[in-house]
């Protein structure tokens, strides 16, 4: 149908040939075919032009339509390569996406705003193929898989305490976490700092990180948080960071999505929004800032 209409167009069956990059002859035969399977004459061929039969010239109509709709879903596709349009839905840890990806989403949509957004948090394991989903925020060692995967950076953890709690019950060593009034994730736990294995039994158990952050503020006993939720509690004294400057931990945070070919463009420059918004990332300790490569 679309060779049909570029051959009406073109008033050749050469012409049309050229424009589709096929030969003379393919395009007769093709339109023979065409003719045949409709069991109309749609063209009236001479050796020196061709002229539209009367239902040639209504079936241009409707051919001439639908390749100019063809076309123009062709260019929405390839433009969705170039500029981000239609809905990316993108899913993170609870924590990190309320406290990362709010200024990440916000000027992504400012800068393209053909795009649509949606965040799903959740503290569980995503699949990406079987939700619909184009974009995973992962936190933690990668397990194997077929998904693609880009490192953003790396999430200090440390251990913090309230001055409180610190002058109440001093200052721990590595050597004294096991003894010391912790809270935890699960009944029995083992932290490393500074190179010290001890199994813990924490006071307060919770699923929550921003828990255990709130916890330590009360003065409850020493949590290991992530520096992005203790960064300001740190800043202005409210925390204090145990067992010397050094992170107790640095778990690697990625971006995950299903394939290299043919990424759509809302989720390449997605990646790369978040690639650039470093200050999570940071440790506790030096500039506040830095620039990534």
């Amino acid at each position: 149908m679309v060779l049909f209409a570029a051959v009406v167009r073109e008033g050749s069956f050469s012409g049309a040939a050229r424009q589709l990059g096929i030969t003379k002859q393919t395009t007769s035969e093709r339109i023979g075919k065409l003719e045949k399977q409709l069991g109309v004459r749609l063209l009236e061929r001479t050796t020196r032009r061709l002229r539209v039969t009367g239902s040639g010239a209504v079936y241009f109509e409707r051919c001439s339509a639908i390749a100019a709709q063809i076309d123009e879903a062709n260019k929405e596709v390839q433009q969705q390569q170039v500029e981000p349009v239609g809905l990316l839905r993108v899913s993170s840890p609870v924590l990190y996406g309320r406290r990362y990806l709010a200024p990440v989403v916000s000027k992504f949509l400012g800068r393209y705003p053909k795009a649509r957004i949606e965040v799903v948090l959740a503290d569980r394991r995503i699949n990406l193929i079987e939700e619909g989903l184009d974009l995973a925020i992962h936190i933690g060692p990668l397990d194997d898989s077929s998904l693609v995967s880009r490192k953003l950076g790396e999430a200090p953890v440390y251990c913090v305490a309230s001055p409180g709690y610190l002058s109440k019950h001093g200052v721990p060593r590595a050597q004294d976490l096991a003894s010391a009034r912790c809270v935890g994730f699960s009944a029995f736990e083992t932290w490393q700092v500074m190179g010290v294995k001890s199994r813990i039994d924490p006071v307060l158990i919770v699923n929550d990180l921003e828990v255990a952050c709130e916890a330590a503020l009360a003065g409850v006993g020493i949590a290991r948080v992530p520096a992005i939720l203790c960064r300001d509690a740190v800043r202005e004294g409210r925390l204090k960071v145990v067992f010397g400057p050094k992170p107790a931990m640095v778990r690697s945070v990625y971006a995950l999505y299903p394939s290299r070919l043919n990424l759509p463009a809302r989720v390449r420059l997605f990646v790369d929004a978040m690639a650039t918004l470093v200050e999570p990332m940071l440790p506790l300790h030096g500039p506040s800032r830095r620039k990534r490569s």
